[in-house]
């Protein structure tokens, strides 16, 4: 009981607050300018905070590369397993598939790790970040559109900035001081202004019934232990690395995926938006046990 609350103290009060510090703008009607947000975050923030801590060789150039595999083995997974679900339910897989297959590992997932694994555990978890973003850009606007289209995931900042810090980790090289310094500031914007997207996102979704939301979110739960604990075993991971898969694999679902949704399949939107709360909550209360327990 003294880590489970260590644990609640330490890791998931401080995600708690910030989330809620943004449930708070919104519900204040605060000016608050969600795309102009995004945008810092993912053409400055992700970037920065991808160059300051992989160039900082918090994780080896190997391991990292793994941990890429990892993240994309759990997308697909989740797609197949999340797939026959949709299909054995009758519910719709152009508005439920793309969210159940990326969970929140850039504005839940992220922090979490860096809070509980440190600074390895942040470089590991950008793995996740780095496929479910392009997951996003791909998988999570072709499936509700229905048809597979050019994306402008090329034009991602963060996809060359991993390509730059996978340079540096596979050659050893540091990152100049004045640089490193400041892609450690920039980096700084991403985890805050996220955590407080997610809290102003949550406050203005339209949420309907959340029957529906509560078994797919307590499903979508089981299955990300079950593959969580099957990509642990597959790829022999421990320590760490153990931590971070777990992690990301229980993470809720992820808010940009029902943005395409909402875009694309209206009629969907709704009952998606109960399924992302309901999923938040959800994974609010397992984290704990899981921490303590689990990793």
């Amino acid at each position: 009981m003294e880590e489970l609350l260590f644990h609640v103290g330490n890791v998931v009060l401080p995600i708690l607050l910030c989330v809620a510090a943004g449930f708070a703008i919104a519900r204040l009607k605060l000016p608050f300018d969600k795309a102009a947000v995004g945008s810092l975050v993912a053409n400055i923030g992700y970037p920065g905070l991808v160059l300051s801590h992989l160039a900082a060789q918090h994780v080896a150039v190997g391991p990292f590369m793994q941990m890429l595999l990892a993240a994309l083995v759990m997308v697909i997974a989740f797609g197949l397993i999340s797939y026959v679900f949709l299909r054995l339910l009758g519910l719709s897989v152009r508005g439920f598939l793309s969210p159940m297959m990326l969970n929140n590992t850039g504005n839940v997932g992220l922090p979490v790790c860096g809070l509980a694994l440190g600074n390895a555990g942040l470089a590991y978890g950008l793995a996740f970040v780095v496929v479910v973003l392009a997951g996003i850009f791909t998988l999570g606007i072709w499936i509700p559109q229905g048809r597979v289209m050019a994306s402008g995931l090329y034009k991602k900042p963060v996809i060359y900035a991993v390509v730059v810090a996978i340079v540096l980790m596979a050659t050893g090289t540091k990152l100049p001081l004045p640089l490193d310094h400041t892609f450690s500031i920039l980096g700084g914007l991403a985890i805050p202004l996220m955590l407080l997207t997610l809290g102003y996102t949550l406050a203005t979704l339209k949420v309907g019934t959340l029957w529906r939301g509560v078994y797919i979110a307590v499903f979508h739960l089981a299955m990300g232990m079950a593959v969580a604990f099957g990509i642990v075993q597959l790829f022999g991971f421990s320590g760490v690395e153990k931590g971070v898969v777990v992690l990301m694999a229980v993470m809720p679902v992820s808010v940009a995926a029902y943005l395409w949704v909402d875009r694309s399949v209206p009629e969907e939107a709704p009952g998606v938006a109960g399924y992302i709360l309901v999923s938040t909550l959800l994974t609010v209360v397992v984290l704990p046990p899981v921490l303590t327990y689990w990793l």
